[in-house]
């Protein structure tokens, strides 16, 4: 018999051997999944570092729109709302223009709200706006969906709406769910209100906004979400739905409808988003700097109205101008000003210490395509720099509002990640400075050398999830492995991810309620669609 011999790995095998279990351990590691305060970006990570406003220039804006309140007033706002205003200290005008004295402004700003919870239907949704705190998520009300498939603008749908909420509910970069569409399908606006309010409800616990056409749909609304929530204490007590009233039609005048539906939905409970939307160039000065002074005077206007009805009630800063083409006079929701605008609204905020919202990354291309990446990347990475706590449209939305793309809910989740990992920047002590690991590395625990890489590092494992953040469907293969994978497209990824999310249908919502629901109104959506 002849002797057996085992040869030693030589020392390539061996460091190969090495390499594959440093990235087995990286890749056990990878799937493990994390506590939510260890995530490396998370709703609420707090902004502020970026600010195109001095504190000089906030005070001018401020001395500003205190001068546009107090000289040239608002008009048109209903009787009610005079009546309130006046009690508190507005002044009426022969000309019909509501005056706001200073000292009336700067009263109403003490009494305003700065502890605002907008909650979910669950509570680890609750979102805490304030501070430098940011959140990302929908908003837009488009008129088309965007259909990859084949390449049109179409009709969207009460369906479409449930789809998107139910793709934000599996999206952990996308906060809130604002309504981002109009659906179609629902002729009578009666029948699209309290279906979008159904839909919303159905597809998410994360915190809704949307708005009403009319008092009595408020109010039908209102008695919907007392249904959902179990009772109107219930209701009352973690109001899952907010009210996106533009109470101003820019330049200063009251929207008198909205206005009516805002005392009806603050009576009833509702937060409120105040939402000035002058457009640069159109409805607002063309400067930037008079475009956010228009804004913060038309925002403070309706802070008084608010306080006046019931002080203390959570509303949100909602200072939301936009931009203007000025060669064509068309809104440009993808132009960089937008994201200055967007960033000075949320230093504006900051001035007041006021839980504020704005518009951001709603993009000027049709489709999800480069432009429409650099467009909604560079804005919503300015807004999220500057501390604005509730960034609206920032995802999903093309054509500068006209359209949504349920597709680009999954792409925007991986580029708001970015940002907000951007938002988070850089934290600096004896641990993330690496001192000790550098020295293994270099030196070994002898001294002899060390393995000259980090790859096996303990350091490296144990921030490989809390330190950094990966993409769900961009692609960082190198080209060859592209080619070997059969060159994956971005969208097409979206594509699938979107279709495997759409399997799952919430279940919140018992099957009971939602049987008292179909009772009290016209559901387009048969129970089969929603999974029961």
């Amino acid at each position: 018999m002849s002797d057996f011999k085992v040869e030693a790995p030589d020392q390539a095998t061996t460091q190969r051997r090495r390499r594959g279990r440093a990235r087995e351990s990286l890749l056990a590691a990878r799937r493990a999944p994390l506590p939510e305060a260890m995530r490396p970006v998370r709703a609420g990570l707090s902004g502020g570092q970026y600010r195109p406003l001095s504190d000089a220039d906030m005070q001018r804006i401020h001395e500003a729109a205190l001068d546009i309140l107090e000289q040239i007033g608002l008009c048109e706002a209903p009787e009610s709302g005079v009546k309130l205003m006046t009690d508190a200290g507005a002044i009426l005008g022969d000309d019909g223009r509501l005056r706001f004295p200073r000292a009336l402004v700067e009263d109403m700003l003490t009494k305003a709200n700065r502890d605002v919870t907008l909650c979910g239907q669950d509570s680890r949704h609750d979102l805490h706006p304030g501070s430098h705190r940011v959140h990302y998520g929908t908003a837009g009300a488009a008129v088309h969906v965007y259909d990859p498939a084949t390449d049109e603008h179409r009709d969207p749908t009460v369906r479409d709406l449930y789809d998107a909420a139910r793709l934000v509910e599996q999206l952990d970069n996308v906060h809130f769910f604002q309504r981002p569409l109009t659906t179609r399908d629902t002729v009578d606006p009666t029948d699209m209100d309290l279906n979008t309010i159904y839909a919303a409800t159905r597809g998410t616990q994360k915190h809704i906004g949307t708005s009403f056409v009319s008092v009595e749909n408020a109010q039908q609304a209102i008695t919907m979400l007392h249904e959902i929530a179990g009772g109107e204490a219930r209701w009352r007590e973690r109001p899952f739905v907010s009210n996106s009233n533009c109470f101003v039609v820019p330049p200063l005048k009251f929207a008198t409808e909205s206005c009516e539906v805002m005392e009806t939905v603050i009576r009833g409970g509702m937060p409120v988003l105040l939402l000035s939307a002058g457009q640069a160039g159109a409805t607002a000065p063309a400067t930037l700097a008079g475009a956010v002074a228009q804004a913060v005077a038309e925002c403070l206007a309706g802070l008084v109205y608010v306080n006046a009805l019931a002080p203390g009630h959570p509303a949100i800063f909602g200072t939301w101008p936009f931009v203007s083409d000025l060669r064509t006079g068309a809104m440009s929701g993808g132009s960089g000003e937008q994201g200055i605008l967007t960033a000075a609204c949320g230093q504006m905020a900051r001035f007041y210490d006021l839980p504020a919202g704005s518009a951001c990354g709603m993009v000027d291309s049709k489709r999800p395509d480069m432009q429409a990446g650099y467009e909604r990347g560079i804005a919503n990475v300015m807004a999220g720099l500057s501390g604005l706590n509730m960034v609206y449209e920032s995802v999903g939305m093309y054509a500068s509002l006209l359209s949504f793309c349920h597709e680009s809910l999954i792409i925007d989740n991986d580029l708001i990640g970015a940002c907000l990992r951007c938002v988070r920047g850089i934290e600096v002590n004896d641990d993330t400075l690496a001192l000790d690991t550098i020295r293994e590395t270099c030196l070994g625990s002898d001294g002899s050398g060390g393995p000259g890489h980090y790859l096996g590092a303990s350091q490296t494992l144990s921030v490989m999830q809390t330190e950094y953040i990966y993409p769900e469907v961009g692609d960082r293969t190198s080209p060859k492995e592209w080619a070997e994978r059969n060159k994956p497209d971005l969208l097409a990824s979206a594509t699938r991810r979107k279709e495997q999310l759409l399997r799952h249908h919430p279940t919140h919502i018992s099957a009971e309620t939602d049987d008292r629901l179909r009772e009290m109104f016209t559901a387009f959506l048969s129970k089969e669609q929603v999974g029961l």
